[in-house]
């Protein structure tokens, strides 16, 4: 018996951690208020493989669930909090070996604030608006700059 490599990201309500088994039969996964426990059979060798994980933070065993796909199972824990964010999976900070971090799926959802967003829109709406009339002409230095800094010169041998 071995544990399942896995990664995970957080949400606003929930947290997702995907378990990475190919051909994985015999899934069974139990959610608890403060952990959950993962088993499979996964590949030719039928090797078992078995993660018991002791959260950081509550979820609501009834509203999480998963999802097996032939390269993997995917649990969503729903949270008991909800607009809470978790800082790491676990409840102890020690590092597993077998789990990561998704960066593909990460967001810092905790910073997107409605006053974040419209401010960003104003400033997006600003930079379109600017239009290029105010620029000044530089062809003209760009010229001189093009007959002072000629490239077609041999440069010395290194010694």
């Amino acid at each position: 018996m071995q544990p399942a490599t896995a990664k995970w990201y957080d949400r606003r309500d929930s947290v997702f951690v995907e378990f990475c088994v190919e051909d994985s039969k015999d899934v069974k996964v139990h959610f608890d208020k403060s952990k959950f426990d993962f088993s499979c059979i996964t590949g030719t060798d039928k090797i078992k493989q078995q993660n018991t994980v002791e959260l950081f933070g509550e979820i609501d065993p009834k509203g999480s669930k998963h999802r097996r796909t032939d390269r993997s199972v995917l649990c969503c824990l729903r949270k008991a909090e909800a607009g809470k964010s978790w800082p790491r999976l676990t409840k102890d900070k020690s590092k597993c070996n077998w789990l990561s971090v998704d960066f593909n799926n990460w967001k810092d959802w905790e910073d997107d604030s409605e006053e974040d967003l419209s401010s960003f829109d104003k400033f997006s709406e600003m930079m379109n608006t600017m239009g290029g009339d105010d620029i000044p002409d530089l062809d003209g230095a760009e010229e001189e700059h093009d007959s002072a800094d000629n490239d077609d010169e041999k440069m010395p041998d290194l010694e």
